[in-house]
Parts: C-alpha cells; structure tokens; sequence
C-alpha cells in the first residue's frame, strides 16, 4: 500500500523513488567538505550515502550493513563474476571496494537519494548505468598550482607523496567533460551554494 508524500520544504517532495548523485573529484578538490555540508544541511534533499562493500575487516564498531557490507576476498570476487557490482576496485591484491547493484535498488526504492562519493572511473560507470536517473558533479580546484597549495597546507603527505597526487590529479581532471556538471571550489560559501543549486534543479518534482 502506498502512502501519498509529504513536502518538507524547499520544494523538494519526498520522491515515490529515488534518484542518485555522483560527486567526484580529485584528491583536495574540498568534495568530502561540500558533501557533507549537503547531507548534514539539507534534510528537504532526503540523501543517503550509497554503502560499499568491501573485503577488509571491520574496524573498531564498524557493523555490517552499516559502515559497509564486510565480504571475504572470495564472496568479492564471486559477486564480480556474476556481474553484481555497478563499479569496484581492487586496491591491492584482495583488498576490494565497491558499489552492490541491490544495495542501490533497495536505498532507491525506500525513496531515498543515493550520495555516491567515488572515483572518476567509479563515477562514470554509475552515471552510465544510471542515465538520466544520475546527476553526475565533478568538482574541481581552480588549477593545479591551487590544489599543490592546499595539500601542502594539509601536512599530511610528504612532498613524494603530493606530488604523486597531483599527478592523478591531472589525469583525473581529463575526465571533468564526462561528468554532467563541473563544480569549480574557487570559494568554497560559492561552491556549498551552486550545489544546493544544482541539486534542487534535479530533485525538484517538474510541475
């Protein structure tokens, strides 16, 4: 039995099912700051982080179902083979991340509006999936010398390792025109307003 949804402000009607939003960028872009911003801010989007599986150990109260879907490296592979993932990775030898196809139908069917925070590759195999049903967002710093700054700024690489970052930085950065929307963090107040904005345009019921 279905039950007519309510509006809680902003416009933004509690969808029948969901839709998803995939945010990606390079390492020190400030993504994982605007995306929090957004869930923790925003209660009228109705967002949820999509859980990823993964065949680490839980960690300190990490739970199942919760944090992540714990599998063994062997479970990982025989959901690979069957085709059950929309994206993973395997980070080194049987230490596996991704993204469960079921696990995304059952957020999507509660209504919820599935966050993805994810690889550019990741990002482009959910969105291709998903189609229209996907907002991709990319976010990017306003050049490489900038993001050089802010990760210097952090402390928390050495310079070998900044430097290996910038490097995917730029690859990844080559990606930016695959994604729907390129969000550049110049400012961040400017930046946590134009994905309000984006995000209400494709949330928003049309009349």
């Amino acid at each position: 039995m279905s039950h007519p949804t309510q509006n809680h402000g902003a416009n933004v009607a509690t969808p029948t099912k969901g839709k998803l939003l995939i945010f990606s960028a390079p390492s020190g872009s400030g993504k994982s700051t605007i995306v929090q911003y957004l869930m923790q801010e925003h209660p009228e989007f109705h967002l949820a982080f999509s859980i990823s599986a993964t065949s680490r150990p839980p960690r300190g109260q990490e739970r199942h179902g919760v944090e992540y879907f714990f599998l063994t490296p062997a479970e990982f592979k025989e959901k690979i083979e069957h085709g059950e993932f929309l994206e993973y990775e395997e980070v080194y030898q049987d230490r596996f991340y991704g993204t469960l196809k079921s696990q995304v139908e059952q957020q999507l069917e509660a209504g919820q509006n599935v966050v993805f925070d994810v690889d550019v590759k990741g990002g482009c195999n959910i969105k291709k999936f998903y189609g229209d049903k996907a907002l991709s967002i990319f976010i990017q710093p306003p050049s490489v010398d900038e993001l050089r700054r802010r990760l210097v700024s952090r402390a928390t690489d050495d310079a070998e390792q900044i430097e290996r970052r910038l490097a995917k930085a730029e690859e990844e950065m080559s990606y930016a025109t695959r994604f729907d929307k390129i969000l550049v963090n110049d400012d961040l107040a400017t930046a946590k307003a134009e994905a309000v904005a984006l995000l209400h345009e494709f949330l928003t019921p049309n009349p």
